[in-house]
């Protein structure tokens, strides 16, 4: 099984970027707005459709306040297996850490989700970094 581990830091509270996080139905508009453009809610799922036109669902598994992390898991015919984890750290100087994992099978669709997850990273900084606000 291919793991993709990334960690950014983002110019914004931990606080603010959590808020964005656990909102599981606004990607669109608040976390990863351009990256992601549209998602729908559907029972503890969400359908999400990304800017290069593929759709997902995406099931919630976990969301922690009290650690700031949200898991959510993927199923489809093309990923056998993909489950995923955010999680939001605070820096000493004000700034976030942000740690995303995803695991995925088959290992041939890890560098698509890695490039995936890159675009959606650079969205997110773009969205929550403090010059935006």
């Amino acid at each position: 099984m291919a793991s993709i581990h990334k960690e950014i830091l983002i110019d914004a509270s931990p606080d603010h970027v959590w808020d964005a996080l656990r909102d599981f139905g606004a990607l669109h508009t608040r976390l990863v707005p351009g990256f992601v453009t549209d998602t729908k809610l559907d029972g503890d799922a969400r359908i999400v459709t990304f800017s290069n036109g593929t759709v997902a669902r995406e099931i919630l598994v976990d969301c922690d306040d009290k650690r700031r992390r949200l898991v959510y898991a993927i199923v489809s015919e093309r990923i056998k297996q993909h489950s995923a984890s955010a999680q939001v750290f605070a820096e000493s100087d004000g700034r976030t850490r942000f740690v995303w994992i995803a695991d995925v099978l088959p290992n041939e669709i890890a560098p698509y989700m890695d490039a995936q997850m890159d675009l959606g990273l650079l969205a997110m900084q773009k969205a929550l970094g403090r010059s935006a606000a």
